[in-house]
């Protein structure tokens, strides 16, 4: 697939997915993004980003779902291509207090492993509940399957341990910092975003990103860490 041929599909589905949901008004909630960039000179890089996450709340219940794709290239060879899933429903308790089941699947051709499923669940804390900072911790156990190199399988106990954290300064900007680790005996998966978005108009904002990608375990003549840097344009409905 080409460069433009990518960003061409990742533009329409963004727009299949999250105009919808905007404009259907049940209830939902969340945003769509999408990023790309080029480079030029002694070497060529594209490279892609698409995501959308979507969370609506039923009494005590709480939906929340993810779908994120990346893609790049360098000097027309394939160098990125990773997508994942997540889908999690939580339950309140109390104010603060609520308990949550979580299915994950993520694919990744150049990272630690070829494909990983989680499943788990667990409790989590609202620490701040503030009008302009929320932080909230969850964790608890599960059970992970990641294929490797060659079809290999490896299947074990895991547990799962997030922070999820945001800051509004004002009406326009927000900071955001989400990191998660995924622990089994195969390896420990840390994952780290962190975000200033700013509104340009109600529905649309710039966002500046930078994720840490870190597996302890990783198949031969592959990095234990990726990153990225990124300016997206972000649809919230």
């Amino acid at each position: 697939m080409s460069f433009k041929s990518l960003l061409a599909a990742l533009a329409a589905g963004f727009a299949l997915c999250a105009a919808p949901v905007a404009m259907a008004d049940d209830g939902w909630t969340g945003e769509g993004t999408l990023s790309a960039g080029v480079t030029t000179g002694n070497t060529k890089t594209t490279d892609a980003a698409a995501g959308l996450k979507l969370a609506r709340q039923f009494g005590v219940w709480r939906a929340k779902g993810a779908l994120n794709g990346e893609y790049g290239e360098t000097d027309n060879a394939e160098t990125r291509n990773r997508y994942g899933a997540a889908g999690q429903l939580d339950r309140d308790f109390t104010d603060r207090v609520y308990g949550f089941g979580r299915l994950s699947h993520e694919c990744d051709e150049f990272g630690a492993f070829e494909k990983r499923t989680f499943a788990g669940f667990g409790a989590g804390v609202k620490v701040l509940t503030g009008e302009r900072t929320k932080w909230a911790l969850e964790a608890g156990p599960g059970y992970r399957w990641d294929e490797l190199a060659g079809g290999q399988e490896e299947e074990s106990a895991a547990a799962r341990v997030a922070s999820l954290f945001k800051h509004q300064f004002n009406d326009a900007v927000s900071f955001s910092n989400d990191t998660e680790v995924n622990y089994a005996d195969v390896s420990t998966q840390i994952f780290n975003s962190a975000g200033i978005t700013a509104k340009l108009t109600d529905s649309f904002a710039a966002r500046f990103s930078y994720d840490v990608r870190h597996d302890t375990d990783v198949l031969p003549g592959r990095k234990e860490t990726d990153t990225a840097t990124r300016f997206s344009l972000v649809y919230g409905f």
